[in-house]
């Protein structure tokens, strides 16, 4: 039963029945939305009056029963509604993207980061100049814009749009949407990945089938989003799912972090790496940057070489110990891997994980929970971050009524 006020309630009907919209593969009736979401056909038909008069959805077509009745109206997305814009800040590089509400990619650009101090003013610059590049090369405005999303690594408080902390540089209490706000004027919200990465799943991904879902991401650093009943849970300082520095191996190796043996530093792309040196300390792979020597490593595994699939295998029995940990604690119906590591290394790591899992996890829940690659495309947290900016465009829309806008 859902909970909280009427206009909570009613903004996560109108997400749900948005999400199905999205979902499907032409264009729905009210009556098979109501199907679908489990809400009566009433609450569909203002609901869809509300997008309707704030121009997110068209009428794309009519169905003519056999019956000669009145013809069902068919909706769909209107992509020329305008654009959401997403910004995936993750610990080497600027991940950019531009949406048209139907989320089709229109535009998307990636920037390396250098590591060590990175100065939120300049780094603000850099992103509202490569934003308006990306604009002017669509030829496209900052109006046509309905909103802005970015996701921080690190603690975030999204109300206030700042970085309180970030593992990654020395930022404290960085006010992130003020300082991109007198940049572009434009409605920003500020996220960490671990959530934008979950709500990118919710509406495009293994969250449209199961309502509690966990998104482990494997990249620089690792953590997992939680969705419980379909919502996202964020614990009391918008801090869960910091799983990555959690204690996997006592006294184990130095985390960046400061402690010993945790998460991250034996399944981020650091800890891959060091695993490759421990198994195969002459291995010929690639030098480079911990990115490149992952990548390297999921295609000489996929080819199998011996080493590799040996590497990924010590690598799998640690993200399995962790993982079921999860599940233990969760019960989730899906938990999908996403990030950098799990791209390189892919089918591989799912299926060693997974027999980890189903050898360690206790009693039936373990039999239950279906472990995933994500399935989205393109980068997931880019995704989620323009998802997080439709949610916020959504949350203010009027009561039915209102002028229609952008048709």
């Amino acid at each position: 039963m859902s909970t909280g006020t009427a206009h909570e309630i009613r903004c996560r009907n109108r997400f749900d029945v948005l999400r199905r919209i999205y979902a499907a593969d032409e264009p729905v009736s009210r009556q098979e939305i109501a199907a679908a979401t489990g809400l009566s056909f009433a609450t569909v038909a203002t609901l869809v009056g509300e997008l309707l008069d704030a121009g997110v959805l068209i009428e794309a077509a009519r169905q003519y029963s056999g019956g000669g009745g009145r013809p069902r109206a068919r909706l769909a997305v209107n992509a020329r509604r305008g654009l959401l814009v997403g910004v995936d800040v993750a610990e080497t590089s600027v991940h950019f993207a531009v949406f048209d509400l139907a989320m089709n990619v229109l535009a998307e650009f990636e920037r390396p980061i250098e590591q060590g101090t990175v100065p939120p003013e300049g780094t603000s610059d850099l992103i509202a100049q490569r934003v308006r590049t990306m604009l002017s090369g669509l030829d496209r405005a900052l109006d046509d814009v309905l909103g802005f999303g970015i996701a921080i690594p690190g603690l975030v408080e999204p109300e206030r749009g700042v970085s309180v902390c970030s593992p990654c540089w020395s930022w404290k209490d960085v006010p992130v949407r003020s300082l991109l706000a007198e940049r572009l004027e434009l409605p920003i919200y500020v996220e960490n990945p671990l959530m934008a990465g979950t709500v990118a799943e919710m509406w495009f991904g293994a969250g449209r089938e199961a309502a509690n879902l966990l998104v482990v991401t494997l990249r620089g650093g690792a953590g997992v989003g939680i969705a419980v009943d379909g919502a996202l849970y964020r614990g009391g300082t918008n801090s869960a799912g910091e799983w990555g520095h959690s204690c996997l191996v006592p006294d184990g190796r130095l985390c960046r972090c400061g402690n010993l043996g945790c998460v991250e530093a034996y399944v981020g792309t650091t800890g891959v790496a060091a695993t490759l040196r421990e198994v195969a300390p002459g291995s010929p792979l690639p030098a480079g940057d911990d990115d490149q020597i992952v990548a390297a490593l999921g295609r000489a595994a996929a080819d199998g070489d011996p080493d590799a699939v040996k590497a990924v295998e010590v690598v799998a029995r640690h993200l399995g110990t962790g993982v079921t940990t999860l599940v233990h604690l969760f019960d989730p119906e899906v938990l999908v891997f996403e990030g950098s590591v799990a791209e390189a290394l892919g089918p591989r790591l799912l299926a060693e994980t997974e027999r980890v899992v189903e050898r360690q996890v206790w009693a039936r829940p373990g039999r239950e929970v279906r472990l995933r690659l994500s399935a989205i495309p393109g980068n997931p947290v880019s995704r989620g971050a323009a998802t997080l900016a439709l949610q916020g465009f959504l949350n203010g829309i009027n009561a039915p009524g209102a002028a229609r806008a952008g048709r």
